[in-house]
């Protein structure tokens, strides 16, 4: 069984680029665990509630084979966190795939991963992620390899289709 671990913020995260995403992958039989800079009740924007189970200093990225970080204007709490922009470069080097939506996609910029990929976030971040050598499309979702952004909650549905996508074809190779 496929497991992927979100990056969630302890609050205002977006709710449905969490709930959407997670509902798609676990009706295809994958385990989401999620994890935060705190163990416990995480709320979202519009008052949804989910549990972190993980801190994301004590994430071993050999245990999961997806990583996914979640929008919402909380994720900044990520931007410049050490241990999640660790996370990044580890899943990315070792070819799983590194999901972001909306702002969050400015953490995958920020560990320096972006550099020469499209990518796409929430119109915030632009600036950051070409400063991050991202090749900036503006599109809704964007897959450059391992790495999978998208810009918003609009398009969380897609978001979750394409990692399951992706996890798929890791299987097939």
């Amino acid at each position: 069984m496929n497991k992927v671990i979100f990056i969630t913020a302890p609050e205002v995260f977006r709710d449905e680029e969490y709930y959407k995403p997670k509902k798609i992958l676990e009706d295809a039989g994958v385990e989401v665990t999620t994890a935060s800079v705190k163990i416990g009740e995480l709320t979202g924007r519009f008052g949804f509630k989910t549990i972190s189970t993980l801190l994301i200093q004590d994430i071993n990225p050999d245990d999961f084979d997806a990583i996914a970080y979640i929008g919402g204007g909380g994720s900044k709490v990520f931007f410049d966190n050490p241990s999640a922009l660790k996370l990044a470069n580890d899943f990315f080097k070792l070819g799983k795939p590194t999901a972001s939506i909306c702002i969050a996609c400015v953490i995958l910029a920020n560990a320096g991963i972006l550099k020469g990929k499209k990518a796409t976030v929430f119109i915030d971040g632009k600036e950051e992620l070409i400063k991050g050598g991202a090749i900036y499309t503006g599109n809704d979702l964007e897959t450059d390899g391992n790495i999978i952004t998208a810009n918003g909650p609009d398009i969380a549905q897609d978001f979750g289709k394409a990692i399951l996508k992706a996890l798929e074809q890791k299987l097939i190779h």
